[in-house]
Parts: C-alpha cells; structure tokens; sequence
C-alpha cells in the first residue's frame, strides 16, 4: 500500500477515535435529547457518520451494502431522530461499529483506492477522493456533537 494511503487510513483512526472519546460520559439517555435549536441527537449524528461513509463509498462504486436500506432509513440526509424505532442501533452498538469502520474500510478497499469510476455529483472519482470527502464530514458531526454536549 502506498505512503499516502497509510497516511489516509491513520488519518480515518485518529479522527475516529477523537470522536470516539468525546463519547466517554455520554450516557445512552443524554444520546437521545434534542437540545432547542438542534435537529438530531448525538445518537444520530453517531448513525449518520457510520452511514456517511458507506454511502459516498456506494454511490461511486455502485456496489449493494446489505445494511444500507435500514441505516439510510434512520441516518440518512434528512432524516431524524423520530425515525427511529426499536431496531436502530443503540449507542453502544453505534460505538462499536464506529469503532470498527476504518479497519473495515481498509480490509474492504485499501487495494482499491485508486480503481477509477463514473464521478459522484461532485466530482469524485476514486474511493481515496471519498474517504476525503467523509473525513471532513465527520469533523462537522464531531463538531455537533460538541455542541449537542455543551447543551445538555
């Protein structure tokens, strides 16, 4: 693998991992409120990071995730809170597999990022352009997550 693309994988950790620790003293009953001036709860900014990934990596590559239907129903843009139902993860679930995402991502694409495809809506044509994209992304949930957290 190339230098750079272990720079992206450690990149997508280390961020991860930030996130992960801003979590340490929320309890599963402050992830659920929706503080005044929110749309969404820590829950599902949570929910929508994991999503997120998959599913820039699945508009570029076209390829099915089994899962996909079920998180874009309770993660997806435009989504909230209110969809929600006794099957979406719990904050301990959303933890783990946040926690597991990017080992999971390099297994999965780590030899192919670089492959070439039809370019997503903003240009984007290989899986590193997508990784890129959702690091940034995922600075903007912690960064809610943040304020959700001072709120409470």
């Amino acid at each position: 693998m190339k230098q750079r693309h272990e720079v992206l994988f450690k990149q997508l950790e280390t961020y991860r991992s930030y996130v992960l620790n801003v979590l340490k003293n929320v309890t599963a009953e402050k992830a659920e409120i929706i503080p005044k001036g929110f749309n969404n709860n820590i829950r599902w900014n949570l929910g929508h990071i994991y999503f997120d990934q998959y599913l820039w990596i699945q508009a570029l590559t076209k390829e099915k995730n089994t899962t996909f239907e079920k998180l874009n129903s309770w993660f997806g843009f435009g989504t909230s809170p209110t969809n929600f139902s006794s099957e979406t993860p719990s904050l301990e679930e959303l933890k783990g597999l946040l926690k597991e995402q990017p080992s999971q991502i390099k297994e999965a694409y780590g030899e192919r990022l670089e492959e070439e495809f039809s370019p997503t809506e903003m240009g984007m044509y290989t899986i590193e352009q997508v990784l890129i994209r959702t690091i940034f992304h995922e600075g903007m949930h912690l960064q809610a997550i943040l304020d959700i957290k001072k709120c409470i």
